[in-house]
């Protein structure tokens, strides 16, 4: 007999909990360009169980030796929340449990918990693993039972269930039912092949939930684009077990988003998914992943993107100034996310009130329609603002009477060649008003945009220490319009930073030395009017000699 499960271990489930499973370090791993190194794993590992996850999928233990190093290492770690689980196939079908060399790694990886997918389509049984269709299911539950016997806990994954529901319904049928008597706690049906709809779903769930009498989970993928969608069909018809990964990654198109997936549990459908206020710590999650992963955030994915809350059309501005309700279906602090304005040749007053109200700035009445105008002009010219708010900040404090720029340009001169045996050089000199006082510099930099950043730096420092603290760390160039050749206009975005944030401006002309002359000026007064309203803040930690 084997030994109870799921109630008798864990006590009476509540209705409305759902136990979230969390395949990232798996599935989500056979994204193209995702490689996790066993460290990332833990440390991925490590968060998922802060934010409260009930299960963990570690990997396939046997398969790779990273995976297994993952199992002997995630032994020694106190796990506070979540169920650390191996992943692995039934037996094969010329062996006996106990001879199957995966099932050993499996019992060798120690975790309570086991996943083990088997096949649930005709076509899958006799075209892929070429046996017969009694042969699979004995493979099904005998696997299953033999993991019980052996005292763990067993998560069962019928591969390819909906397209084999669609071509055998019976036959699908009985590999749950082998399953449920080998002692599956869970029995997950999968939407290997994603392309299922959700009305599809939610009626093939309801069916095998009452078919069946027992606990049920979905693990969909994304390939119809209906991956979140049809798991939250799946709950709506009874499954309280959804597997999925952090921000969607996985195969071709990816899995079903956990970042979309969970809110939706706790804020639509008033389910339990997470411990309480732990919903509020997703977006850090999604973009903490993705780091690791070495990937870019997404900006507009649903809940936890950049963009998620962000405003940008005027109509849209003006009423949420009003009502912030009107154009946001959460408060975004639910989910650790914040409401944003954007800035661009689409924007209203609204949008600029809103934008002076998040820089802390008082902007005399009237001054945000001068400013708004000024940032339509220069957008027909090229500029984009979007990126660029420190460039939307200038604007409005040059805006106000008593504002006094830090410098004023006069004139700068670049030069730039190629000297035989020598190489190619770049020499720049500039002349600022600093004070009243007129400031001529030069320098050199290995390229004329360097060459003018040194020379302007070199100006600023004696009066301005805290130009040293302000470094640039990306240069964007984009030609707008490629048909122009060489006198396109150019659009420059430079990002700058200090010890304490980041900030983006923008510059755009017909000359690129122009262009990256407005970003360069713009990036470095932003810094020093912070440096300014922050003064405690800002002792210089770079010597003089590295102000050129």
């Amino acid at each position: 007999m084997n030994p109870p499960h799921n109630g008798a271990e864990q006590g009476a489930r509540p209705s409305d909990r759902v136990d979230v499973y969390d395949t990232t370090l798996r599935d989500g791993t056979q994204r193209e360009g995702i490689s996790l190194a066993c460290e990332d794993k833990l440390s991925i590992a490590r968060h998922l169980d802060a934010f409260g996850l009930t299960f963990i999928e570690g990997g396939w233990p046997g398969s790779n030796p990273k995976d297994a190093q993952f199992f002997e290492r995630a032994k020694d770690i106190e796990w506070k929340h979540a169920k650390i689980a191996a992943f692995g196939s039934t037996r094969r079908a010329s062996l006996a449990p106990e001879d199957d060399p995966g099932l050993r790694a499996l019992l060798a990886a120690g975790t309570s918990v086991c996943t083990i997918f088997g096949k649930s389509s005709v076509q899958h049984v006799t075209a892929v693993l070429r046996t017969t269709l009694d042969e699979n299911l004995r493979m099904i539950e005998e696997t299953i039972a033999f993991l019980r016997a052996h005292g763990r806990r067993v998560i069962y994954d019928a591969e390819h269930f909906f397209d084999g529901f669609a071509l055998d319904r019976s036959y699908a049928t009985e590999t749950l039912r082998a399953a449920v008597r080998g002692g599956a706690e869970v029995v997950t049906l999968c939407d290997t092949n994603g392309g299922s709809m959700p009305w599809q779903i939610e009626a093939v769930v309801a069916e095998m939930k009452a078919a069946l009498g027992h606990p049920l989970g979905i693990h969909a993928h994304n390939d119809g684009e209906c991956a979140v969608a049809n798991s939250i069909a799946a709950v709506r018809a009874g499954a309280r077990h959804v597997q999925g990964t952090i921000n969607g990654y996985g195969e071709r198109c990816g899995n079903a988003n956990l970042c979309a997936i969970i809110p939706n549990l706790e804020l639509k459908l008033d389910l339990r998914a997470l411990p309480e206020g732990a919903l509020r710590g997703i977006t850090e999650l999604s973009h903490y992943v993705a780091e690791v992963a070495n990937l870019s955030p997404d900006d507009h994915m649903a809940y936890v993107g950049r963009s998620a809350f962000a405003h940008k059309g005027g109509v849209h501005v003006a009423a949420m100034r009003r009502e912030p309700a009107s154009y946001q279906h959460i408060d975004p602090a639910l989910v650790g996310n914040a409401m944003r304005t954007v800035v661009s040749e689409l924007s209203g007053r609204g949008n600029l009130l809103s934008k002076a109200e998040e820089f802390g700035l008082d902007v005399p009445t009237g001054a945000e329609v001068e400013v708004l105008e000024q940032i339509k002009e220069r957008e027909a010219r090229g500029s984009s603002f979007e990126a660029a708010e420190a460039s939307v900040a200038l604007l409005l404090r040059r805006s106000s009477p008593g504002y006094k720029p830090p410098f004023r340009l006069l004139d700068f001169k670049v030069i730039a060649g190629q000297r035989e045996g020598v190489g190619t050089f770049a020499e720049a000199m500039i002349k600022i008003a600093v004070d009243d006082e007129v400031v001529i510099t030069a320098a050199e930099g290995s390229g004329p945009v360097n060459a003018l950043d040194g020379a302007l730096r070199k100006a600023l420092a004696p009066v301005y220490p805290a130009v040293r603290d302000i470094q640039l760390v990306d240069y964007k160039v984009r030609i707008l319009d490629g048909r122009d050749g060489t006198s396109a206009t150019t659009r420059v975005l430079i990002n700058s930073r200090d010890a304490h944030r980041q900030w983006s401006t923008v510059g755009a002309s017909t000359n690129i030395i122009d262009a990256s002359w407005h970003a360069l000026a713009d990036g470095i007064e932003y810094g020093l009017t912070l440096a300014a309203r922050e003064p405690q803040q800002y002792t210089s930690t770079l010597p003089a000699s590295e102000v050129a």
